[in-house]
């Protein structure tokens, strides 16, 4: 039970929807990766996308 735990710390930790936009990203690179077009800006551009979202969640929580 503690391991169980731990991993979700680890990987979800403070914000679940950060970790499934992540694997929400990695999913559809995966998807992608198997045609025949470039899927290694997906997951710099969602954590671009995730970061933003999760600071401006956090500004207007402090207002």
């Amino acid at each position: 039970m503690r391991l169980l735990r731990f991993l979700w710390d680890f990987v979800v930790g403070d914000d679940w929807r950060i970790a499934v936009g992540v694997a929400l990203a990695l999913g559809a690179t995966a998807l992608i990766a198997d045609t025949s077009v470039a899927a290694w800006w997906i997951v710099p551009v969602a954590v671009a996308v995730l970061l933003a979202v999760s600071v401006w969640r956090a500004v207007r929580v402090v207002r």
